[in-house]
């Protein structure tokens, strides 16, 4: 923080008591600096027999390419990685923001950079997954991803499947897997033999996984964006009321997200069960009065599975 220093005469030239502090702040932000290193590796000649020596080139991901030697180098990488998988900016935009800065690297030069860290970095995906299995309640997702066929010269639907680990874990890992499609036989290959919880949706991909001895347990923000869309769309009143449930459920969570498991548990069992209890019974009834294929039958069949113990 940079302080700056406006001490005041006074306006008989007499030195001014000091009372107190006041002042402004400014945020002020350094725009990217991009430095070239020029690495040194001096060779040397014995006098005697006039044998050359140098000290050997320290290994590195990418040989004879701008990201090479040393720490520095990797910074290069990781800061490409970043920007494309967590602040979703596309390579094509990389290129333009590393010409304007005088730095001209060709999209597909951060493509090969991208996929030699892909394989690079495997180890440790699969590391990651070996710990991930370990834990009993996984949470999965997928996504829809669009994959360019080269051959047709078009896109095609793909997906990301997502895999993470509980949020009140002490471990905070997710990992995606892509896949060229939505078939369960993707989710199946990953988990293997892992017969835990998984908390997912309703998709009909997972439900193999179910009869095959892994417990299901619904996702309430899937359900939750079923009601959602159906109340936001044709301002339905069994939405609205289902939504001022699923709030309830949702403060429970909030005023419990820093205790200790125990606790938590015992919360969610007093507060949180009554709740879901009264959920699906509610639902239960409006179900037998709105007409299948409906919109409010939809939601309604979305539902996370009810009546069970809250964890």
């Amino acid at each position: 923080m940079t302080s700056m220093d406006n001490t005041p005469d006074s306006p008989a030239k007499t030195p001014v008591g000091y009372t107190t502090q006041g002042g402004n702040y400014w945020t002020l932000i350094t725009p990217e600096i991009w430095k070239v290193l020029h690495a040194v590796l001096h060779k040397w000649a014995c006098a005697q027999c006039e044998t050359l020596m140098q000290a050997p080139v320290p290994a590195h991901v990418i040989d004879k390419g701008i990201p090479t030697n040393g720490l520095l180098a990797h910074v290069l990488i990781a800061h490409v990685l970043i920007a494309k998988y967590l602040d979703h900016l596309p390579l094509y935009r990389q290129e333009g923001i590393f010409g304007r800065a005088g730095l001209p690297i060709p999209q597909s030069t951060l493509a090969e950079w991208v996929g030699r860290m892909g394989v690079t970095l495997q180890p440790l995906v699969d590391a990651l997954k070996v710990e991930m299995l370990t834990y009993p309640v996984l949470h999965a997702d997928e996504t829809p991803v669009a994959m360019l066929d080269p051959v047709a010269g078009k896109t095609h639907r793909a997906y990301l499947w997502s895999y993470s680990i509980g949020a009140f874990e002490p471990v905070k890992a997710v990992i995606y897997d892509f896949a060229d499609s939505r078939a369960g036989k993707h989710a199946r290959e990953f988990l293997g033999d892992w017969r835990g919880t998984l908390v997912c949706d309703d998709y009909s991909g997972y439900k193999a996984l179910i009869a095959d001895g892994i417990t299901e347990a619904g996702c309430m923000a899937h359900a939750r964006r079923k009601f959602f869309g159906l109340h936001a769309n044709n301002q339905s009143q069994i939405a609205q009321q289902a939504l001022v449930y699923i709030q309830k459920l949702y403060q429970v969570e909030r005023e419990v997200a820093e205790l200790a498991p125990d606790e938590r548990q015992r919360i969610r069992q007093e507060r949180a069960k009554p709740i879901l209890d009264e959920l699906h019974d509610w639902l239960t009834r409006h179900r037998l009065q709105v007409p299948n294929g409906s919109s409010t039958a939809k939601a309604i069949d979305c539902k996370p599975p009810a009546k069970s113990s809250v964890n």
